[in-house]
């Protein structure tokens, strides 16, 4: 693997990492609005984030690649409702999946074949991220004013769990 691809995943290890700072941050906004379930929801989503960026620090440290961290810009606290939270947090995995693109792109015009396995997952990852935030966002709206339905859904998320994959790669 060519220096330029290890630091590209070195920056997406960090992004991960940043990533969960985000998800905190809005459970955070999500606690003090005593939305325990939707708080629990994107405590699990920080968990996960904290994983995809270990499985990345594990294969840099597998190929023989030295491990980076950076700091990062302080994530957004603060949001006008749990519909704004879920759709910033949608946006922000877009930018995740266009991240994972480039690098699977980089790795592509290498012929770094592990490179391009091992992104692969997070190519499915993405695909699974984004179709959870999209329904859900769905299920806000359409649940609008309905508060029996709010807590309804805020119940459901507060089940959520994480459960890291059997599989190392």
């Amino acid at each position: 693997m060519n220096q330029s691809l290890s630091d590209a995943l070195n920056e997406q290890m960090n992004f991960e990492f940043y990533s969960a700072h985000v998800y905190l941050a809005i459970a955070g906004y999500c606690s003090g609005e005593s939305l325990d379930g939707f708080a629990n929801f994107f405590i699990v989503q920080a968990e996960e984030e904290r994983f995809h960026a270990m499985k990345m620090y594990k294969f840099l440290n597998d190929r023989g690649k030295r491990v980076t961290l950076t700091g990062f810009d302080a994530p957004n606290n603060d949001y006008s409702s749990v519909l704004q939270a879920f759709e910033h947090a949608f946006q922000h995995e877009q930018i995740v999946t266009k991240r994972i693109y480039h690098l699977s792109d980089l790795a592509m015009n290498d012929r770094e074949h592990a490179t391009i396995q091992f992104l692969k997952w997070f190519i499915d990852e993405q695909v699974e991220e984004e179709a959870m935030f999209d329904n859900l966002i769905n299920k806000l709206k359409r649940i609008d004013q309905d508060s029996n339905a709010f807590f309804m859904l805020e119940a459901e998320l507060a089940q959520r769990v994480f459960t890291p994959p059997t599989t190392t790669r």
